[in-house]
């Protein structure tokens, strides 16, 4: 049984205003799932991406606006967002304190399709 500390696991930049921590992913034992959190500060966040895999964006603290489509809306800390496979989404820390975010994707590892690139960006990949 191997059991999984996020204590000692460091966050790392994400891109400006997020940190990130993966707490679950191929790297420390996982074969079907990937789950990490981040801290957003105000203004900051995900721009609109797809994965080839069903993703839920959960809100521990402050509020996000997230985005599936064309649809907005705004997520509040104990609200989750689900997230079709292959849908653009993408959020941004619409409050004023930082934004702490849960997200599970059906993947050990993480992979996304920025809007408008033609190439997926891959995180947590095993050597």
């Amino acid at each position: 049984m191997k059991i999984n500390d996020p204590k000692e696991v460091p966050t790392e930049p994400w891109r400006p205003g997020v940190q990130t921590r993966m707490l679950i992913s191929a790297l420390n034992g996982s074969s079907q799932l990937c789950m990490f959190e981040q801290w957003v500060a105000p203004g900051n966040g995900a721009p609109t991406h797809s994965h080839p895999v069903e993703e839920v964006l959960t809100v521990r603290e402050g509020e996000a606006e997230m985005w599936l489509g064309d649809e907005r809306g705004i997520v509040k800390a104990g609200q989750s967002l689900i997230v079709p496979a292959g849908r653009m989404h993408g959020f941004r820390n619409s409050g004023a304190v930082t934004l702490h975010i849960y997200a599970v994707l059906a993947s050990p590892i993480f992979e996304a399709l920025p809007e408008g690139a033609a190439d997926m960006v891959r995180r947590w990949v095993p050597v």
